[in-house]
């Protein structure tokens, strides 16, 4: 079933509902997001477009970013939302491996691109593209569960970036999921586009629009602590997705402005590390606002959930042990902890995390290679290290490359993470592994201290020893002013382990 439909039966009954904005200015109602995003469907197929193409969208967060969308999709095109931090020729990668036709741009992206492709391109800030939206409409081109709807290229971390087959099967199962496991979602509602559309935020408007619910994005086009906390008070409520770093910087200025986020709905919160300090702190401070998602762009945002009473539950006598978790199997998956051979661990074991079910995808594009090492028997190989308890919550380790060994054994960073956290003087810390010619490797913190403080290594020390094994504390601490991030808020582990040589 093409996704589009989902926007033509909300146009029908909630027509005159409002539907898009840029800030608090309304753009589209339902009504018009449907004519226009037939419009342009139209327009595409002029330009030869047909069903099974792509579209790519490199673009900020802005409400063309919605018309992109569903005007691919109900002219039976797929997308290919390009991360706007990349480098130009970074997306001219992406532009070539996917073989799109048309790549629909923001403007200062655009000028940048055209210097290294020659795809066609089209402004949406320009009458052409307006002029797109405004064709004659034309019927929406059925599409299957299995017909692709989104290519999604991963961050390419460890060499050229791949892209996964994400078809409209995998998004309805991740949209309904959502509201089995995640939250509920209203007409009242307003999902706030702060994160980038081209991941997670994006993945999560479909559900939005089978709900009627508005869509804003922030006249800033990114995230802005401030503007989100004025525009939940005059616009709320909203609902938004976060990635970890950003909930701690929301966290921070609120509590130094004075205000507990009246008109905030929910923050799903994902796609690195949420440390037990980090989110106690944030739920004490705003209330039972959070819950959290576990997904990766092979299943996106739908491998395990922790809801919304269970990250404000206090009264559990293992709260924390499942406030550090990730959740429990989302309703349309299964979940398994596997040893090197693929073969299922006792509960309580850490072990590869494997997930098979409707949001997995069927491959990456054009690449058999990848698919074969990833995809084992049916299971999705995440990468990721974790275990699960008797009750099926899932807690996470680390990515099986960034797990140190040293002297045979294995020691999991988070674990050194969260104790350091602990500390009142460190805000943020990353631990990665030191080449060592004797033990294999030593444990090395980076350290971000909080504000007006100045721990010393010993003080650290003396800390992790109180709660961790002294084989894990870190052998070296290294102090920084801030930790590499890319746009996604997750931390650059290859960027500290590259200081690391530079050290030697």
């Amino acid at each position: 079933m093409n996704l589009a439909l989902w926007l033509e039966r909300t146009a029908k009954v909630h027509g005159t509902r409002p539907a898009i904005f840029s800030g608090d200015v309304q753009v589209h109602d339902y009504t018009s997001f449907f004519r226009a995003s037939l419009g342009l469907s139209a327009a595409l197929g002029a330009r030869g477009i047909a069903p099974g193409d792509r579209v790519a969208l490199f673009m900020r967060n802005c409400p063309e970013y919605l018309l992109g969308f569903y005007g691919a999709w109900a002219a039976g095109a797929g997308v290919v939302p390009i991360n706007a931090k990349l480098h130009a020729k970074e997306a001219a990668y992406i532009l070539e491996n996917s073989g799109a036709k048309l790549a629909l741009v923001t403007p200062e992206l655009g000028a940048e691109l055209a210097k290294v492709s020659d795809l066609p391109m089209v402004d949406v800030t320009s009458d052409d593209f307006t002029a797109m939206c405004a064709h004659a409409p034309r019927d929406i081109i059925p599409r299957t569960d299995g017909d692709l709807a989104w290519l999604f290229y991963t961050s390419g971390t460890t060499g050229r970036p791949k892209g996964v087959f994400i078809s409209h099967g995998m998004i309805r199962a991740t949209s309904l999921s959502f509201l089995l496991d995640c939250d509920q979602v209203q007409p009242e509602d307003a999902a706030f586009y702060m994160a980038p559309m081209s991941h997670g935020a994006g993945i999560y408007a479909p559900i939005h629009v089978a709900k009627a619910a508005r869509h804003i994005t922030p006249a800033s086009g990114g995230f802005d602590e401030m503007e989100l906390l004025q525009a939940a008070e005059t616009q709320g409520p909203l609902s938004m997705f976060m990635a970890p770093t950003m909930v701690r910087r929301l966290t921070d200025v609120a509590k130094a402005a004075g205000k507990r986020g009246e008109g905030i709905k929910t923050i799903i919160y994902g796609g690195g590390p949420m440390y037990l300090a980090d989110i106690t702190d944030a739920v004490d401070w705003f209330g039972p606002r959070f819950a959290q998602i576990y997904g990766q762009g092979e299943c996106p945002m739908a491998i395990t959930a922790l809801s919304r009473e269970e990250v404000a539950d206090r009264s559990h006598p293992r709260w924390r042990e499942r406030l550090a978790s990730v959740g429990r199997a989302q309703s349309v998956v299964e979940v398994m902890i596997g040893d090197e051979d693929g073969q299922p661990l006792p509960i309580g074991d850490v072990g590869e995390i494997m997930v098979r079910g409707t949001p997995v995808m069927p491959g990456y594009w054009q690449n058999p290679k990848a698919t074969e090492k990833t995809l084992v028997g049916g299971w999705l190989m995440t990468g990721d290290m974790g275990y699960l308890d008797e009750d099926g919550y899932l807690t996470m380790r680390d990515r099986s490359k960034d797990v140190i060994i040293s002297g045979g054994t294995n020691i999991y960073p988070r674990e050194v993470e969260e104790a350091l956290l602990t500390h009142p003087m460190v805000h943020e810390v990353s631990v990665v592994g030191r080449p060592n010619d004797e033990w294999g490797e030593d444990v090395v913190a980076y350290v971000v201290p909080a504000s007006g403080s100045s721990p010393d290594a010993a003080e650290l020390d003396a800390h992790c020893l109180a709660q961790i094994a002294r084989f894990k504390r870190p052998k070296t601490y290294f102090w920084l002013s801030e930790l590499p991030k890319n746009n996604y808020g997750k931390v650059l582990k290859t960027e500290l382990r590259r200081k690391l040589q530079g050290s030697d």
